[in-house]
């Protein structure tokens, strides 16, 4: 498939299954066939799953969010400021 976004549901799914037991392993080779999905993307899931839950470090993915509008921001900022300079040079 190789494609980014699988639902939130389908990556609460997998990582239920990992707490039920099963290996990151045998879920890649079930999974691999019909949606494309490898194991280092479920060991991913698994790391920020647990960094949501507080009980690794990092960013959550709130923060991860925040953090991508955050920069968008900045980029339209320093564009408006960059047209702004262009134009105080004109005058």
């Amino acid at each position: 498939m190789g494609r980014r976004g699988y639902p939130p549901e389908f990556r609460r799914k997998v990582l239920d299954l990992l707490e039920a037991g099963r290996k990151v392993t045998d879920l890649a080779h079930d999974l691999a066939h019909d949606l494309a999905i490898s194991g280092q993307t479920i060991y991913t899931w698994r790391r920020q799953d647990r960094i949501d839950r507080g009980l690794e470090p990092g960013l959550t993915s709130s923060e991860k969010a925040e953090l991508v509008v955050a920069k968008r921001r900045i980029a339209e900022l320093e564009t408006e400021l960059q047209a702004t300079r262009r134009a105080i040079e004109l005058v």
